[in-house]
């Protein structure tokens, strides 16, 4: 066990001491405007050329500074978190082989290079889902990969496209005049909703929870989830102007408000988390699909910091509570786990937008400038309905698992984190205070200042007031009711998408193949097709072997004709 630990160590530091070159190396691209284009030439054999493409700008090595430095945090994480595990080494080459995969998609100028990554992501996160080995992994696995499967699909349709391109190279090409454009944009588009887990295809988010809480807060902050968001933004040019970029503001609308009630109704700690990430999903793609690309990136990149800070502090939890998930059970543990408790109020601060947290600097610009957009009543209303619904469910976690009395086991058996915890916790934590100020200032060269009416102002605060009355509300009356029942089963399965996307679709294709087993095995069509022609074919077979074989002169007759006719022919 020793040696497996040796090796997360040496992970943790390699990660962290590529991280900062990164870091500084995106800031000197940034500085001096370089973009570097690397081409590795694999084979080449006449006209044919096989390269390896690799593209170096500011924001790919940001954004890989970033991936590496949650990653680090979360191998020293592992280190004591999954100590009782036999296959810790298994574990840990399976995440650092995610990591590979999320850097191999983020420097791909090339489709086919960029479906490497996307579907190593898609394969070990299968594996990484599947990790605990029960019925409940098992099943949530399933649903991963399958949806992950359909933007492969798309991914693999859009390489076929862009062989009438004559390159696969989207970074270099100017493809504004072809005719199969809005074709190609849709399948982007839709590669970039499974992955992100856009309506319809969100079950597979919450369901991947069965994952490890190490796992969880390094796919739901800043790899698997946000490669979809990080695809669309590299072909924003080629999508701006699209006619699926009106449908998809619509669609990640609905998952904002979808995910933001769902989180109010549900009970299992991490599943909170993870809607909440689908939540800020939909809000990174909901600004996107308006055209400002830098401000969605630059909150994918906010929301990374404190969202796998939320992580790690729900796994301490869920452990000193026997690995029990369920809120209602939680409660009073301020005075036995004080550390933990102040990350986890601060990033769920952060996520609420609190003025000069990381999510502030982000979430502030993005309501700001929705303002000033051309939207309708509808995408208005879902929209600021959706920013109450943050601090609803932020502050009915904060309640749950530290107001109230615990009802699960006396308190003087908590333990805080150790060292290793509090020191990933303590650095992002660090990040989530200073990072959205920091990168506002790196990515933004100019300040935008934004003049506003003073309704216009206030409305934001008052809808972040009505979300936390709201939220107090559903603290205490929303299983008091017994008509809310029926209405908190709806909300909290996410409006029956899970049932309808895992239960009723392979219910439908296994009656069907029942069907087809009646009608075909076991009925007519078996009787008149292979055991008919089967007996036709033997009774021809006998007649010919008794003709052939039992008559002689007849055999001699018919090769004295054929040989005639031959002669004449």
């Amino acid at each position: 066990m020793q040696w497996k630990k040796c090796i997360s160590i040496i992970s943790m530091q390699s990660l962290l001491f590529l991280s900062l070159t990164f870091f500084f190396m995106s800031l000197y691209f940034m500085n001096l405007k370089m973009v570097y284009m690397l081409e590795w030439i694999i084979v080449s054999l006449n006209s044919v050329v096989m390269s390896m493409n690799f593209i170096f700008d500011w924001m790919s090595l940001m954004f890989m500074s970033l991936v590496l430095f949650i990653s680090s945090m979360v191998m020293n994480y592992s280190k004591e978190y999954m100590e009782g595990d036999l296959n810790l080494d298994r574990f840990l080459s399976m995440v650092l082989l995610f990591v590979l995969s999320m850097m191999l998609l983020i420097v791909s100028p090339n489709l086919i290079s960029v479906l490497l990554g996307w579907d190593g992501l898609g394969l070990v996160s299968y594996a990484l889902v599947v990790y605990y080995n029960d019925e409940k992994s098992l099943n949530a696995g399933m649903i991963t990969m399958l949806s992950n499967r359909l933007g492969d699909s798309a991914i693999l349709v859009s390489i076929g496209l862009m062989m009438t391109y004559g390159s696969w190279n989207y970074s270099i090409m100017d493809m504004s005049g072809y005719f199969s454009m809005e074709f190609f944009s849709f399948m982007i588009i839709f590669a970039g909703m499974t992955k992100s887990a856009q309506l319809p295809f969100s079950a597979w988010l919450p369901a991947a929870m069965a994952a490890p809480t190490p796992v969880s807060a390094l796919v739901h902050s800043s790899t698997l989830v946000t490669a979809g968001i990080y695809l669309i933004i590299r072909f924003s040019n080629i999508i701006e102007g699209s006619m699926m970029q009106k449908y998809l503001l619509l669609l990640s609308c609905l998952t904002m408000f979808m995910a933001g009630v769902g989180a109010n109704f549900e009970y299992d700690l991490k599943k909170i988390i993870a809607l909440s990430t689908l939540s800020q999903l939909g809000l990174m793609m909901s600004i996107l699909m308006m055209g400002m690309k830098y401000i969605c990136f630059f909150h994918l990149l906010s929301h990374a910091l404190f969202k796998a800070l939320l992580f790690l502090c729900a796994g301490v939890i869920i452990h000193s509570f026997s690995n029990n998930q369920d809120i209602r059970f939680m409660g009073g543990i301020v005075y036995e786990m004080p550390l933990v408790m102040m990350f986890m109020v601060l990033s769920n601060l952060a996520l609420c937008g609190f003025p000069f947290l990381a999510g502030f600097y982000s979430k502030d610009m993005i309501i700001e400038f929705f303002f000033f957009t051309k939207m309708n009543s509808i995408i208005f209303f879902l929209y600021f309905v959706s920013i109450g619904l943050t601090l609803m469910y932020s502050f009915r976690l904060v309640y749950y698992i530290f107001c109230r009395q615990n009802f699960y086991k006396p308190l003087n058996s908590f333990e805080d984190s150790s060292w290793c915890m509090t020191n990933s916790m303590f650095l992002l934590g660090t990040g989530s205070v200073l990072g959205g100020s920091s990168l506002s200032w790196l990515i933004f060269s100019e300040p935008y200042m934004i003049s506003m009416t003073t309704e216009m102002k206030l409305s934001i605060p008052f809808m972040i007031f009505v979300g936390f009355i709201l939220g107090y509300w559903l603290s205490f009356y929303n299983s008091s009711f017994k008509f809310m029942y029926n209405l908190c089963y709806f909300f909290s399965s996410m409006w029956f998408i899970f049932l309808i996307s895992s239960f009723y679709f392979s219910n439908i294709f296994m009656k069907f193949s029942s069907y087809l087993n009646k009608l075909g095995e076991m009925g007519w069509l078996e009787f008149y097709g292979g055991q008919g022609v089967m007996k036709i074919s033997m009774k021809y077979s006998y007649w010919m072997e008794l003709k052939y074989s039992k008559n002689f002169m007849m055999y001699l007759t018919f090769l004295v004709l054929w040989f005639m006719v031959f002669i004449m022919i």
